[in-house]
């Protein structure tokens, strides 16, 4: 059985993705689909299984924040953000959540001869800062189950941003300042010698998500943590 995951397409499906999935029994998607277009694309391909992510408002309200089924004999829980998992996940075999942009796999501690993983196919929709563009195949057999990342290739106007890691949090500090000030991105960018994508995407990520720390974004960023 071969079943797609993916997370955060914000409103882009890449042809590489819609590739990969090819011969998929079932999609699953975290969240943070942003159109009911992507959903329509996805199910010409297979089955789709999506919770709703932080940046899917009133045009998805029918879809639930979380998920919790059997598919291939494997029981799933699925939500977007790590923070609204379950406490205690030794009930299934596979915990998926997105929201962070970042491909991570983390086995928890084995109870008994039960494992769980906790898992985050990345995202696999528009490239944010020094990310890479990923997802995830998840192929069941009588003998076992795997999960294999996929990274998919970022056109030449994709890539990474440079970042200087030495100022990057006082950058970010004082764009988030003039954010607060009203001031937009392109005077952010003028005022304080930046490169105008990076001022847009940190003030992106500071407007999308309310009382966000620095440290929250440096690590929306890719800069820290994972998970």
């Amino acid at each position: 059985m071969k079943i797609g995951i993916i997370s955060d397409t914000h409103d882009l499906l890449r042809p590489e993705v819609v590739e990969a999935l090819q011969g998929c029994e079932c999609i699953l998607h975290c969240g943070d689909i942003s159109s009911q277009r992507i959903l329509d694309q996805l199910e010409q391909i297979a089955p789709v299984k999506v919770v709703r992510g932080n940046n899917d408002k009133e045009w998805v309200e029918y879809l639930p924040m979380f998920l919790d089924f059997e598919l291939g004999g494997l029981r799933i829980y699925m939500t977007h953000k790590k923070k609204d998992l379950p406490k205690d996940l030794t009930a299934y075999d596979l915990v998926i959540c997105g929201h962070t942009h970042q491909y991570a796999e983390v086995w928890q501690k084995p109870v008994g001869k039960k494992r769980t993983l906790l898992f985050n196919p990345g995202s696999c929709g528009p490239r944010r800062f020094i990310q890479p563009i990923t997802m995830a195949i998840l192929r069941i057999d009588p003998d076992g189950w795997v999960l294999k990342q996929v990274q998919i290739p970022h056109s030449p106007r994709e890539k990474a941003l440079k970042v200087d890691s030495g100022n990057i949090y006082k950058q970010i500090e004082v764009v988030v300042h003039d954010t607060e000030k009203g001031l937009s991105v392109d005077s952010i960018a003028q005022k304080r010698g930046l490169d105008p994508t990076i001022v847009e995407q940190i003030v992106r990520l500071y407007v999308t998500h309310p009382g966000v720390t620095i440290d929250g974004i440096m690590t929306k960023m890719g800069l820290l943590g994972k998970l």
